[in-house]
């Protein structure tokens, strides 16, 4: 062999070296996590499913990547965004409640961890909570056992036979049954109220006038991401119009909303991260029950009380998990 085509040979062999020592190393798992909202207002979210991933031994950027996909509030973007991750062929799917169907839809083979606010067994996600069954399971960290307490709460505040508010979210899985539960606390009460359906941004305000001019002196707001997406802006408007509100989430309260009950959605998010980290171990998504709520939460805001001139009864300052000052 010749000395010019032996170095050109010794080149490319060294060259290829490294490619092919990479090659070998273990591939790192990536995680898609999808969600139906942006991400600004999943913060505190992703946090908590970092730290349950922690916890399952798995940390993003060492041994484990994760790929994030928002559709900001628009439902139609899920598809496209779900096939992007197939395509990438990630080792699991995390959806949060109105991606959850799109992602089953899209994938029988890639293991799905969900986050919900809604009952999996009645939107169709699972078989039974028990035994999920197929390449999905998660978290629900459902509201509607919770409602009729969280309207109590809002009943013993606002004194009859005043008016109450109702706005809701109908591309929430399962609204219209969350929605009869709702009307039926009401009127074992003896509470009208008046019901406004909101599903984009732009008709929130359209949404407190017509409240607003209905009489209505108190409002309830209805769980679901696309809410919480729009926290700052209910919140303003409830303070803006002087009425007391009820919220499913803590994140309303801390930020000037009148009170939440609820389940900890950010426990859940957590949960969720140690469920994708034993996923990532080789357990079978349809073998894990689905985990429910164990972790309540009534926040009540002091300092947007007096604002509002109400006065919490002890009762429900004793009950309190929390209280802003």
């Amino acid at each position: 062999m010749r000395r010019r085509e032996f170095i050109t040979l010794f080149g490319g062999a060294a060259a290829a070296w490294p490619l092919d020592a990479r090659a070998q190393q273990p591939a790192v798992p990536v995680i898609g996590f999808l969600d139906s909202t942006a991400a600004a207002a999943r913060a505190n979210r992703v946090s908590a499913f970092r730290q349950g991933l922690g916890e399952a031994g798995f940390v993003e950027g060492r041994n484990v990547a994760i790929e994030f996909r928002w559709a900001e509030n628009r439902l139609d973007r899920l598809p496209a965004l779900v096939a992007d991750l197939v395509r990438h062929r990630v080792a699991v799917i995390v959806a949060n409640g109105p991606s959850v169907a799109t992602a089953k839809a899209a994938t029988s083979t890639i293991p799905i961890a969900f986050v919900t606010g809604g009952d999996p067994v009645e939107d169709g996600f699972v078989g039974s909570l028990n035994r999920p069954g197929g390449n999905v399971t998660g978290v629900s960290f459902t509201s509607d056992p919770l409602d009729p307490k969280r309207l109590g709460l809002l009943h013993e505040l606002v004194p009859k036979p005043a008016v109450l508010g109702l706005l809701w979210d109908p591309d929430f899985p399962a609204s219209e049954v969350r929605l009869q539960i709702v009307d039926a606390a009401a009127r074992s009460l003896e509470r009208q109220m008046v019901t406004v359906k909101v599903r984009t941004e732009a008709e929130i305000n359209a949404a407190f006038a017509t409240i607003v001019q209905a009489g209505a002196v108190g409002l309830f707001v209805g769980a679901g991401p696309f809410h919480n997406s729009q926290r700052r802006q209910l919140v303003a408007l409830a303070a803006r119009h002087g009425l007391p509100a009820t919220y499913a989430q803590r994140e309303f309260a801390t930020i000037g909303g009148l009170m939440s009950y609820g389940a900890s959605d950010t426990d859940a998010y957590r949960q969720c991260g140690l469920y994708v980290g034993r996923i990532l171990k080789g357990a079978k998504p349809g073998d894990l029950p689905v985990v429910l709520p164990t972790k309540y939460e009534l926040v009540i805001n002091l300092t947007t009380a007096k604002m509002l001139k109400l006065e919490f009864p002890p009762r429900l300052r004793a009950l309190a998990t929390e209280v802003i000052e």
